[in-house]
């Protein structure tokens, strides 16, 4: 297929009708969680906008039930030739409660093989909720969960599941040990209310097992350290792993080692060579939070690199809709893999009407950039399978006001790679720091209809025929002292005339090294209501759910744009349509 740049005066037009169409403005912050999920909207449908219940808003290629409501993804794990994916599951509806640990199994991670609820409530100890939890491969190849429950008091405790039979190859049935739970919210300074979600285990150099749990300690948050032989019978130590002030609770931890530079995985049970790294991932404030820095092997604690008071300025796995991620070492191609859960933002009665709620984000291979300083994200290469139409563009210049049209690929499920060449750098605008503590407020204030001296340049993804629904994904470059940073905006303030939804402008700020490396690459995978995007390879990551009336009425473009005083080249645009995966092939 052949690209080709749209008739100059209607580009310029549309352009014009595409800047005055981003005026509003959004004010709530990063927003996710179950919390989240709980906002309800009255508002009635406009005569003129389609019912969302339509299947077109269903993903084709990310993870999601059939229906009902899916959140956190829970356990996954590689083992024997299969990857399993386990997550907080409703059988009973599209909003959240009653809920499971649903199971499906893939030998590739982008084709799914659904089968029974693995963990239910059955017991004492779990009858009030299987909440999240990790699953890890103990010495002899035995793999085990340990999950959070809600017992009969509604106490968060920790029991532990083991495999019925090892050797049916997908792990179909589980059981319950008869001592559960295994760990008490006992002990000074717990709440019994905020103890949740324990980590994959490792093993430390004493021999022992460690797991981490997330807790409120004495009203602030912590990862508490738990020590065990045999991963039965646990010790708490008498420090957390790590805890902090700035908060009151952390959920979904997770806990890790990388090596700087390298993007292969490690695997926390084997010994972790000299120089690596240790990550430490929590969830709060809806987002999900990282901090980079040395596991103390003497006094059995995590030590962050860098410690920040206020913790807006905390490193983020995804700066956009994204929550209780978890990861795993796949030990088949040696690499460390992360996944997210991404809400709906529709409203309650919406996805009432829709029958389900939530997908789970492409899943990302994740190492530590070669200045140990910040976390890489790709999405997983096995997604690259579904790739087909390829098209290919290169030199193409975008001055001030420029669009050009991305054709010849399904729109609607596309994976678009741009690498975007900088002509004139010395043109960045001058960066102020303060905008750091609030990335979706800047993007709002400086979106892509704002003219600045390097950028915004980027891309225009589910547009309609007459720009009146549309999302921007764009890069802008600033230049500070000794350095620039560049930000990643993912507008979705106009991606639908639907009335009720959450519609945030995201963003994050990247260093790049501008003077050594004059390109920034941005790659987006555009999957009907969601659109993930990677910016410098995935030095800021941002996932957005979109519900555009034109996806379900008619068409949309894509265009590769720029509103910059300074020409940027696009030296390299490959973007492909993406075929539908088999998410939920029913074990026969």
């Amino acid at each position: 297929m052949v690209m080709s740049t749209m008739p100059q005066p209607w580009c310029h037009w549309a352009f014009l009708l595409f800047l005055v169409l981003l005026s509003s403005e959004s004010n709530i912050p990063c927003r996710n969680g179950v919390e989240a999920t709980q906002r309800v909207f009255l508002y009635p449908q406009s005569p003129k906008v389609s019912s969302i219940v339509s299947k077109r808003y269903r993903t084709a290629y990310h993870f999601q039930p059939l229906s009902n409501w899916i959140n956190d993804p829970n356990g996954p794990m590689y083992y024997n030739g299969i990857y399993h994916q386990f997550y907080q599951y409703n059988p009973n509806g599209s909003i959240w409660g009653n809920i499971v640990w649903g199971h499906s199994v893939s030998t590739d991670l982008i084709n799914w093989i659904r089968l029974e609820p693995a963990i239910e409530r059955t017991t004492p100890s779990d009858i009030n909720g299987c909440w999240t939890g990790s699953a890890t491969i103990l010495t002899g190849d035995q793999p085990v969960i340990i999950y959070t429950g809600a017992d009969t008091e509604k106490r968060q405790v920790q029991n532990i599941v083991l495999p019925k039979n090892l050797s049916d190859p997908y792990l179909r049935q589980w059981k319950k040990l008869k001592n559960n739970p295994l760990i008490q919210p006992v002990g000074p300074g717990l709440n019994s209310g905020q103890f949740r979600d324990p980590t994959t285990g490792w093993i430390g150099p004493d021999g022992l097992w460690r797991i981490a749990v997330g807790a409120e300690l004495n009203g602030y948050s912590a990862a508490i350290l738990y020590k065990s032989k045999d991963f039965m019978k646990w010790t708490r130590v008498d420090h957390p792993l790590h805890s902090s002030n700035a908060s009151t609770m952390w959920e979904c931890p997770d806990f890790f080692a990388v090596l700087p530079g390298k993007n292969n995985g490690l695997d926390l049970s084997a010994a972790i060579p000299n120089g690596a790294k240790h990550v430490l991932k929590i969830s709060l404030d809806y987002c999900d939070k990282y901090m980079i820095g040395v596991y103390d092997l003497k006094r059995d604690t995590f030590v962050p690199d860098t410690i920040l008071d206020d913790r807006r300025l905390w490193s983020r796995i995804d700066y956009g809709n994204y929550y209780a991620s978890k990861s795993f070492f796949d030990s088949k191609r040696g690499r460390r893999i992360i996944w997210g859960w991404t809400n709906e933002t529709d409203s309650t009665s919406d996805d009432v009407a829709k029958g389900w709620a939530g997908i789970h984000a492409i899943p990302r291979t994740v190492w530590l950039d070669s200045d140990g300083k910040q976390l890489l994200q790709w999405p997983v290469e096995e997604v690259e399978l579904l790739r087909t139409n390829a098209v290919s563009h290169q030199g193409i210049e975008l001055k001030k006001g420029d669009l050009f049209e991305i054709s010849g690929t399904d729109t609607l499920q596309a994976d678009v790679e741009i690498d975007f060449e900088l002509t004139a750098i010395d043109a960045a605008d001058p960066f102020d720091p303060s905008w750091l503590l609030d990335t979706e407020k800047h993007c709002r204030e400086a979106d892509a209809s704002v003219n600045g001296g390097l950028g915004p340049f980027g891309l225009v993804v589910l547009a309609s025929d007459n720009m009146e629904e549309h999302t921007t994904v764009h890069l802008r470059v600033y230049k500070s002292e000794q350095k620039y940073m560049v930000l990643l905006c993912s507008d979705l303030r106009r991606s639908s005339l639907r009335p009720g939804l959450y519609t945030p402008a995201y963003g994050g700020f990247f260093e790049h090294d501008l003077d050594k490396e004059k390109k920034i690459s941005l790659r987006t995978l555009i999957d009907r209501s969601a659109v993930e995007s990677f910016g410098a390879g995935g030095r800021v990551c941002i996932t957005g759910r979109v519900y555009p009336v034109a996806l379900v009425d008619g068409g949309t473009h894509m265009y590769a744009f720029n509103n910059g005083s300074s020409t940027v080249k696009v030296s390299q645009l490959k973007a492909w349509s993406m075929r539908r995966a088999h998410v939920n092939v029913k074990m026969g």
